[in-house]
């Protein structure tokens, strides 16, 4: 029977994943199979050598398995890109360890995952946006968004403002809730721009793997890790017209870094190359957070959100345009009786006072999908109702209707109903306050608390109501 270390090194060599050991000298005493396939060295190469001899590219600083074994703490998934003895270049993601024996360090290992195939489809998905026709798409965006649909005090204004500063070189931050339409504005900031014959380049920062973003937005030059090839990032091919960074504060920090000297200089740098090229793109980058917020949770570097809100657009949320609700109706009417062939009367008035009085926290994306939902469903010649609109917000409004109508009757019980509207608010105030005294048998700490109130806050309104406890 084979001996136990001859078994641990056949389930070791049998891994997926690359396993390199070193002793407490930096010496390599376990080198596996899937180590020696992705670094492309035989394990006599490696084996009883000090590491830095057979990997000239690294140091005692940029080794993660000596920087474990110098400061005694694990580092885990680490980007790590590096050259063998034999020349080759090799991108990893490490998890090290150090290696105890009796309380002490005598060792550590890696464990290493090869990211050539991540990085070969960041490649294959550049290729294809490359393959895309950036003046069909040009031509699909100016017809679809040459209008912004509203016409509330709001909208307009920020209809104005958008005007004044979509010639203008100043790269643009636009925050505002999911659904209120960022991208929109972007492209339209565009569209009236001198930029508007060179191309409209839109990424969701959020949606690319950390290891990947950087080779994405900047490009890489060949030779750069194993497999690459030259190849444009969304600067380059947004050359000479607007590149759009959705959810920018999803980025890694030391990614914004390199954002923020790109924006300020005008130039980049291909991951793994020398040179510098000129970008001449302008940025505009969206939010669906405050961006003050962001920037005070760490999620935004602040010298990166000033640099990028020169110009900055709120768009505000749905509920605070309630004028736009009928006008939007209207055109996704038109829009959705087009694409779905098929004819409706419009819209029933008692459902349209409905939406007038939802508080939409979806936004315009939740009006689109509800009367796009509404036509699957509805007959031809019909009028959309209650009954056609989906399932989850028929639950939203009858819940809100049933609310008001709790606060309506006890306003009628109150003979409350013709008083003003200050009077009005105070007594349904009073009223919350008695029955959260009740529910909680006159325990005013307890109450506060089922309100959202201070004790003392209570107190002043006990007071004030004349609601003394016994």
């Amino acid at each position: 029977m084979k001996t136990p270390v001859a078994i641990y090194k056949k389930i070791l060599d049998n891994l997926e994943e690359g396993v390199h050991v070193i002793d407490i000298h930096g010496r390599s005493i376990f080198y596996n199979n899937r180590m020696s396939k992705l670094e492309g060295l035989d394990p006599e190469q490696v084996i009883e050598k000090p590491l830095l001899d057979v990997f000239p590219g690294l140091s005692t600083e940029t080794s993660t398995l000596l920087k474990v074994l110098k400061y005694e703490t694990s580092i885990k998934n680490r980007l790590q890109t590096y050259l063998t003895i034999t020349g080759k270049q090799v991108m990893t993601i490490n998890s090290t360890y150090p290696i105890e024996l009796n309380g002490k360090v005598v060792g550590a290992c890696e464990i290493a995952k090869d990211v050539t195939e991540l990085k070969e489809m960041s490649e294959e998905i550049s290729q294809l946006r490359q393959k895309v026709s950036i003046e069909e798409n040009e031509d699909q965006f100016r017809r679809e968004y040459t209008n912004i649909i509203g016409k509330s005090e709001k909208i307009i204004q920020l209809l104005e403002h958008t005007e004044k500063v979509s010639n203008t070189p100043s790269n643009v931050l636009i925050y505002g809730e999911t659904g209120t339409g960022k991208e929109l504005f972007a492209r339209k900031l565009h569209n009236d721009s001198r930029r508007n014959k060179g191309p409209f380049i839109a990424q969701n920062c959020a949606a690319l793997p950390a290891e990947l973003i950087e080779g994405i937005l900047f490009g890489t030059v060949k030779g750069s890790f194993t497999g690459a090839v030259n190849r444009p990032g969304l600067f380059q091919q947004a050359h000479k017209g607007t590149l759009l960074l959705d959810e920018i504060h999803t980025l890694p920090l030391h990614l914004q870094a390199k954002l923020l000297r790109v924006v300020e200089e005008g130039e980049i740098r291909p991951l793994g190359g020398q040179e510098t090229q000129k970008a001449d793109v302008k940025v505009i980058a969206t939010m669906n957070t405050d961006p003050l917020e962001a920037v005070e949770k760490g999620e935004m570097r602040t010298d990166l959100y000033y640099r990028l809100s020169v110009v900055n657009l709120y768009l505000p949320p749905l509920r605070d345009r309630k004028d736009d609700i009928f006008p939007l109706v209207n055109y996704f009417l038109k829009k959705y009786q087009y694409k779905f062939n098929k004819t409706v009367l419009g819209i029933d008035p008692s459902l349209l006072d409905q939406f007038e009085t939802y508080s939409w926290p979806g936004n315009i994306r939740e009006l689109e999908h509800a009367i796009e939902g509404a036509m699957n469903v509805i007959e031809e010649n019909e009028t959309i109702s209650f009954e056609h609109i989906p399932y989850i917000l028929k639950q939203r409004l009858s819940s809100k209707g049933q609310a008001e109508n709790n606060i309506e009757k006890c306003l009628c019980e109150r003979n409350l109903i013709e008083e003003t509207l200050s009077k009005r608010l105070e007594n349904v105030e009073r009223y919350h306050i008695q029955k959260a005294l009740k529910e909680n048998n006159k325990n005013v700490s307890k109450a506060a608390e089922s309100l959202g109130l201070t004790r003392q806050a209570l107190q002043y309104k006990l007071k004030k109501f004349d609601l003394v406890q016994d």
